[in-house]
C-alpha cells in the first residue's frame, strides 16, 4: 500500500518508457536484429556460392552444344536451370555478345546483355536491382581449348534467399513475444493501476464532450482553498473566497500563472501527482475555458444571425443578381433574383457550378470567366448576352474576387444588373442617328442623279426613232432606256428612304389596306406556289396614314416572304390584332422559309444590306419600309424562327420550316389636323 503512492508520483512517460524498453526493446528487437543479419549473411555467400557452381556447370556443359550450334539442346539446358524456384533468368551469349537462346517470355530486354561479364576469364558476380527485387547476376565464360567461346549467365534472386532470413527473424520475435506474454502476469496489477486512472479520465472526457462541463476530474478541484488551512493566502489568489476553486478551476486572472504559481502552496504540494493527474486536471481547465468561451460564442452566433437576416434581406432587395462563389467556382450563396433568374430554388442552388444551372455554351464560358478573375485575383467588368425564351438578355456583370489575409484569391462575388433596355435604347439612337445620316446622304444623290438620268433615258427614247426598228443600234437604245428605267427606280427608293417626299395621310382603314395589298399579288404568288393566307381582325378602328406609302410596305413585306420561301412556295400568314389597352394595331407577316439568321436580324432593315444575288435587290426595301412605319409614329421588327404555335389552325402543306415574322405596330391616336381629331371608333374591316 505503502508503495503504490511512491509508484504514482512518476512520470507516466517513465513508466511506459520502462515496460517498452525493457521488455521489448532489449530482447526482442536487438535478437530478431543480430539473429536475421546472421542468417542473412550466411545465406547470402551460400547463394553466391551455389551461382558460382551453377554458372560455371552450365558454361562447361554448353561447350558442346555451341561447337555444333545446337539450339535446341542450349534452350533445353536454361529451361531446365528456370525451374529451379530462386533463378530468375538464364541465357547464353556468343563470343560476339549475341544471345542465342534465354529464359525470358517476353523478350529479352536489350540492357541486360551488358550489364556484367566475366573478368580476367574467370566468373563475375553483378548485383542487380530490376524494381521489384534484387537479383545476383553471375557471369561465366565458357572457354573451349582455351579459347573464350562465350557467355552463361544466370540471375538468383536475393530478395527471396533473404525471406528465409526474415522468416527466422518473424520466429524469434513470435517465441519473444510468447515469453513476454507469460511476463505479463506480474504487471497486470501495475497496469491496472494505470488503466483505472485512464479510465476516469476517460469518462471525464465523454462528459465533456456531452456538453456537461460541470464535471470535474482532478482530485484538487473537490475543495476550496479557503478550507484548506494549511494553504498560504500570499501564495494563493483564491484565498479567502470559498466560491472559488484552487488555481485549476478559477479564471485565468485569479489562478495567474496555474500551477506554477502554486508550488509553494502546501495544498498543491500535499496532493501532487504524476503527469495523468495533472491531464486530469488540466481537462478541468480545458472544461472552464470551453465553458466561457462557448458562452462567448453563442453570443457571438446570435449576432451574427441577426446580420446575417439584415445581409439577406438586403441582398434579397436589390434587383441585381447577386452570387458568392468559393475558390472550386461553386455557388456558396445567392440571392433571390438570381435564383429567379435561373428559375431555381436557392438552396438547390449552391453547390453547383455556372456549367451546372446555364446552357452549356453560356456556363463554359461563364465558369471560364470566373476562373481567369481568380487566377488574376483582379475585378471583371463586362458585359455579356444570353438567350432567354427566344430573346436577348444583356446583363452587365462585375466580378471581383475575395481574398484571404495573404492575398490570395478565395472566392468570387459576381454581381450582374439587366441592361438590355438600356441596350434597346442605345441601339435604337445609333439607328435612328444612322438611318438620318443616310437619309440626307441618300436624298442629295438621288436628286443629283434625277436630272442627268431623266436626258439619258429621254434621248435613248428619241434615238429610238431615227433607227430602224430591229437593228442593233434599236436593241441598244432599248437596254439603255430599260436600264436607265432601273436607275430611276433605285432613284425612287431613295428618294422614299430619305423621306424627301410628302405624305398624304387621311383616314384609313387598316384592314383594307392589307386587303389590297394581297389581292394584288396573290395570283402571282400563286403560280409560284405561295399561298397567302389571312386571320385578320375585324375590329378594326380608322387610322390615320398614307395608304400608298402604308401598302408599298405591305408589298415590300409580301415580296420579300414570297423570294425567303423560294421555288418551292410555302405558306404567308397575315394576321392583324387590336390592342386597345396599348391604343395600338398590330400585323404579322409570318412566312414558312428558311427563316433569317441571327447575324442578320440586327442588320435587316440597314440600308442596302441584302442576302439577295447581285441584281434581284438593293437592300432599301425593307429600309423604306423602316421609314415609312417610323414616319406613322409605329415601329416594325423582325423574329425568326417564328414563335411557336403562331402557325396553328393553318394548313401550311406538312412543311412549317422555322419562318421569320415581321411585327407592324401602328397607333391609333394621332395628331391633330385643321379639321380636328379624327374618331377611332372600331369598324367593320
Amino acid at each position: 500500500m505503502i508503495a503504490w503512492p511512491k509508484l504514482s508520483r512518476l512520470s507516466f512517460r517513465t513508466k511506459i518508457n520502462c515496460g517498452i524498453v525493457l521488455i521489448v526493446g532489449l530482447i526482442t528487437i536487438p535478437l530478431a536484429y543480430l539473429t536475421w543479419r546472421a542468417a542473412a549473411e550466411s545465406l547470402r555467400a551460400e547463394t553466391r556460392k551455389r551461382g558460382m557452381v551453377l554458372s560455371e556447370n552450365l558454361a562447361m556443359r554448353v561447350s558442346d552444344a555451341m561447337l555444333s550450334m545446337d539450339l535446341l539442346r542450349l534452350k533445353n539446358m536454361v529451361d531446365e536451370l528456370k525451374k529451379v524456384d530462386d533463378i530468375v533468368y538464364a541465357f547464353i551469349l556468343d563470343r560476339d555478345g549475341n544471345v542465342l537462346v534465354h529464359t525470358f517470355k517476353g523478350g529479352f530486354p536489350v540492357e541486360l546483355r551488358t550489364v556484367n561479364a566475366p573478368k580476367n576469364g574467370t566468373t563475375h558476380i553483378q548485383l542487380l536491382d530490376d524494381g521489384r527485387e534484387y537479383i545476383d547476376d553471375f557471369a561465366a565464360p565458357v572457354v573451349i581449348v582455351g579459347t573464350p567461346f562465350g557467355t552463361t549467365r544466370i540471375g538468383l534472386s536475393r530478395t527471396k534467399a533473404e525471406a528465409g532470413a526474415d522468416r527466422l527473424a518473424l520466429m524469434i520475435v513470435f517465441y519473444s513475444a510468447t515469453a513476454m506474454i507469460a511476463a505479463l502476469a506480474p504487471s497486470t496489477l501495475f497496469a491496472r493501476r494505470v488503466t483505472e486512472r485512464i479510465n476516469r479520465l476517460k469518462s471525464h472526457a465523454e462528459e465533456v464532450v456531452k456538453g456537461n462541463l460541470d464535471q470535474r476530474a482532478g482530485p484538487r478541484a473537490l475543495f476550496s482553498c479557503s478550507s484548506m488551512l494549511a494553504c498560504d493566502k500570499t501564495a494563493c489568489p483564491a484565498y479567502g473566497d470559498r466560491d472559488r476553486r484552487c488555481w485549476l478551476t478559477a479564471s485565468p486572472d485569479q489562478r495567474g500563472e496555474g500551477p506554477e504559481s502554486c508550488r509553494g502552496c502546501p495544498v498543491y504540494a500535499a496532493q501532487k501527482g504524476d503527469e495523468i493527474q495533472d491531464l486530469a486536471e488540466t481537462f478541468d481547465v480545458m472544461a472552464v475555458s470551453l465553458k466561457t468561451h462557448l458562452d462567448e460564442l453563442r453570443r457571438t452566433e446570435r449576432v451574427l444571425k441577426r446580420q446575417e437576416r439584415l445581409l439577406r434581406t438586403i441582398l434579397d432587395a436589390t434587383p441585381d443578381l447577386v452570387c458568392l462563389l468559393d475558390e472550386n467556382l461553386a455557388y456558396l450563396a445567392v440571392n433571390r433574383a438570381f435564383a429567379a433568374f435561373v428559375a431555381l430554388d436557392p438552396q438547390d442552388i449552391v453547390g453547383t457550378t455556372d456549367r451546372d444551372i446555364f446552357p452549356a455554351d453560356e456556363g463554359m464560358a461563364m465558369h471560364d470567366e470566373n476562373a481567369l478573375v481568380l487566377a488574376s485575383s483582379r475585378p471583371s467588368d463586362r458585359e455579356v448576352s444570353l438567350r432567354r425564351n427566344g430573346a436577348t438578355v444583356w446583363l452587365h456583370v462585375v466580378r471581383v474576387p475575395i481574398t484571404d489575409s495573404r492575398g490570395r484569391a478565395i472566392g468570387i462575388l459576381r454581381t450582374a444588373r439587366d441592361v438590355t433596355q438600356l441596350r434597346q435604347f442605345q441601339e435604337q439612337l445609333i439607328q435612328s442617328q444612322k438611318m438620318e445620316s443616310l437619309g440626307k446622304l441618300a436624298g442629295g444623290v438621288a436628286h443629283e442623279i434625277n436630272t442627268p438620268l431623266g436626258v439619258i433615258l429621254g434621248y435613248a427614247q428619241l434615238l429610238q426613232d431615227d433607227v430602224p426598228t430591229g437593228s442593233q443600234i434599236h436593241a441598244d437604245l432599248q437596254t439603255i432606256e430599260k436600264q436607265a428605267k432601273v436607275c430611276r427606280k433605285i432613284v425612287a427608293d431613295l428618294l422614299g428612304f430619305s423621306r424627301q417626299a410628302e405624305s398624304a395621310k387621311i383616314e384609313m382603314c387598316f384592314n383594307n389596306s392589307l386587303m389590297e395589298a394581297i389581292t394584288l399579288v396573290r395570283h402571282a404568288f400563286s403560280l409560284e406556289h405561295a399561298t397567302i393566307v389571312t386571320d385578320l381582325d375585324d375590329r378594326m378602328p380608322i387610322i390615320y396614314g398614307d395608304p400608298e406609302k402604308l401598302k408599298q410596305v405591305w408589298i415590300n413585306l409580301l415580296s420579300n416572304a414570297r423570294d425567303a420561301m423560294g421555288r418551292q412556295g410555302g405558306t404567308l400568314l397575315v394576321r392583324s390584332r387590336l390592342f386597345v389597352a396599348d391604343q395600338k394595331v398590330t400585323a404579322w407577316f409570318a412566312d414558312t422559309g428558311p427563316g433569317i439568321p441571327p447575324e442578320n436580324c440586327s442588320r435587316i432593315f440597314d440600308p442596302f444590306f441584302t442576302t439577295k444575288p447581285v441584281g434581284q435587290g438593293t437592300g432599301l426595301g425593307l429600309s423604306v419600309s423602316f421609314g415609312i412605319i417610323q414616319d406613322h409614329g409605329g415601329a416594325i421588327s423582325v423574329e425568326s424562327p417564328v414563335p411557336q404555335g403562331f402557325f396553328d389552325n393553318v394548313d401550311t402543306g406538312g412543311n412549317p420550316g422555322p419562318g421569320a415574322v415581321f411585327i407592324v405596330d401602328l397607333p391609333l391616336e394621332h395628331e391633330e389636323t385643321i379639321g380636328g381629331p379624327l374618331p377611332a371608333g372600331p369598324m367593320e374591316g
